[in-house]
């Protein structure tokens, strides 16, 4: 008998249609899911596109992701002064991919803040700029939609014209290769019930899920998402001066 797959993903709205069907997955923080993966506490983890741009022994199953081509609304600088004012970022951990499209952004906009861990979600409004993500950047924005936003998403599209893929599910070399259809034919199955999804999920109103699910948050992994991927792995490189490689990409 096939022992069960290690499967892990984040607790975050925008994964539910990728996870939807598949059983015991562990949910952490893309932070914490990393390290599960690379001692093989885990076969596979929706897990941030950049950490299979620094690991050759990880692979990337092609087809699906989440991702944006546009306004992405969950990732985003939260701002209280002008951005060309802001002296330091304060940044939530839980996505290197976010804070490293961060980095790419403030230096082709040619600022240069520092960038500080947050302490504490309930210190953002104190601050001059925090990086939000995910649940918690939603939940932000619901409570105070007048302050002033700076969607990742949108800054990506509008410079390079490509999707963005914040995160895709990583596998180890080693993982079983069937693994990579049973990830794949879940995905499938909750996008083709993504009204559904959006409908008995619990996390924010109906009316958001179904604008962000499947609208702000895309998941069709495809060639100019590929390319995207591809983009950001040499911007990266320039603006960190750390090798960031596109990743190898598999099939079922």
């Amino acid at each position: 008998m096939t022992p069960p797959f290690r499967i892990g993903s984040v607790p975050y709205l925008n994964a539910v249609p990728l996870t939807r069907g598949l059983a015991d997955v562990v949910l952490l923080p893309p932070s914490r899911l990393a390290p599960e993966l690379h001692h093989g506490r885990l076969d596979a983890a929706l897990l941030s596109i950049t950490e299979a741009m620094e690991h050759p022994g990880l692979e990337v199953l092609d087809g699906l992701g989440i991702l944006s081509r546009g306004p992405v609304f969950s990732v985003g600088v939260t701002h209280a002064v002008p951005l060309r004012e802001v002296s330091s970022v304060r940044i939530d951990p839980a996505s290197r991919t976010s804070i490293n499209l961060l980095r790419v952004l403030l230096r082709s906009a040619g600022l240069h803040p520092r960038l500080e861990p947050l302490a504490s979600h309930a210190d953002v409004p104190s601050h001059e700029a925090t990086l939000l993500i995910g649940n918690p950047a939603i939940a932000f924005r619901h409570a105070h939609p007048a302050r002033p936003w700076w969607d990742l998403g949108e800054a990506w599209w509008h410079q390079e014209g490509l999707p963005f893929v914040f995160a895709a599910w990583v596998l180890r070399r080693d993982s079983p290769r069937e693994l990579r259809r049973v990830l794949l034919d879940a995905g499938h199955r909750g996008l083709a019930q993504l009204h559904d999804v959006s409908r008995q999920a619990t996390d924010f109103d109906e009316p958001f899920r179904r604008a962000y699910l499947g609208g702000h948050v895309q998941y069709d992994l495809d060639a100019p998402a590929r390319r995207g991927v591809e983009r950001f792995a040499r911007l990266l490189t320039e603006a960190t001066g750390r090798v960031h490689r596109a990743p190898n990409w598999v099939v079922p």
